[in-house]
């Protein structure tokens, strides 16, 4: 193993483990914010929520091998002018 190497490999590490603390205080910074500020709360929760659902939607249509397993006009309101249609 090449000397230079190494160094190289460890100034890489020392750079990266810089950049996840810093990535740290930010996401710290914001979560200070989200609980001093009640309406935050209630946003993150419901973006929260929405992603979980969507996320749930997903896991159904990788279980079953399709694009969504719910019947057509079942989905969120929020789904938008989206319509899924089963081609096979």
């Amino acid at each position: 193993m090449n000397d230079e190497r190494a160094a190289e490999g460890l100034d890489h590490l020392q750079a990266a483990a810089l950049e996840m603390i810093s990535a740290a205080r930010a996401f710290l910074d914001v979560m200070e914010e989200v609980v001093v500020d009640p309406d935050s709360v209630a946003s993150v929760v419901s973006a929260v929520g929405s992603v979980a659902q969507g996320a749930a939607r997903a896991a159904r249509a990788g279980a079953t091998g399709s694009p969504t397993t719910d019947p057509p006009g079942a989905g969120d309101p929020d789904d938008g002018p989206v319509q899924h249609i089963r081609v096979s």
